[in-house]
Formats: C-alpha cells, structure tokens, sequence
C-alpha cells in the first residue's frame, strides 16, 4: 500500500474523496432539514464547542475517520433516504419532523432522544423511520 493510499483512507476504508462526498450529503440534509447548529453538533456527536469542526464539513471537507462519526452520518443519511420516500412530495414533514414531539418517543423529539442518548438515540431515530416505511 502506497503511503498516498494510507494518509487518504480512513481505518475502515473510507477513501478521503467519499468522506467528502458524505460531509456534503449530510449537511445538505441538515440544510433541508433547517437544522440549527446545536442540533447538527448533537446528531454528529460533536461537543458544543466544536463548531469550527461543523463549519469545516460545511465547507465541503472530509468528514474525520472515525469509526463514530461515520456510523452516525450513515444513519442520518438512512433517516435523511427514509423521509424523501415516504413524503417525496412534502418538505414541510421532512424538514420538521426531527424537532416535533413523537408519542413513540414519550412526547420528545427525536433531537431529544439522540441528545439524551448519543448513538444508541440515534439508532432509535432511524429504527423509528424504518418502521414508519414498513421495514
């Protein structure tokens, strides 16, 4: 393996160019989503004072290689892919959904459940879409 190769690829594989292509995705969800920052740092597992790190994926580059992060953009892309196809045609419901109370989640929003619970919230949020879509 070249060193280029090493200092471009993530511990999993993750080439730099697709954790680019991931930070662009997942901010354009945010952006849809009209997500404020402090619940875009929540939902990346980013601590409060690192906006400069949130700031840097909006700028389109690299997401870092870790094994968290990565895990977590791929589950809010899950959740981001789950709301174009059950509302293809109403972005009010995709973009409000994340921060409306849901009896599911004992009257919290979704934002509250992966603040309270970080990872483990998050996989609930999309389990939650997937149920929603039948799956």
């Amino acid at each position: 393996m070249s060193i280029v190769r090493e200092q471009n690829t993530s511990r999993d594989g993750t080439s730099e160019h697709k954790r680019v292509v991931l930070a662009k995705a997942v901010m354009r969800a945010f952006d849809e989503w009209e997500l404020p920052n402090t619940d875009r740092q929540v939902l990346l597992g980013l601590g409060a004072d690192n906006r400069t790190t949130l700031k840097r994926y909006s700028e389109g580059r690299p997401l870092n290689n870790t094994r968290d992060l990565l895990d977590r953009v791929g589950h809010i892309l899950g959740i981001y892919k789950g709301f174009q196809l059950l509302y293809p045609e109403n972005p009010e419901i995709r973009a409000g959904w994340l921060r409306s109370p849901n009896r599911r989640f004992q009257g919290r929003t979704p934002i509250e459940v992966v603040r309270q619970y970080g990872l483990p919230g998050l996989l609930m949020v999309r389990a939650q879409v997937d149920r929603m879509r039948g799956h």
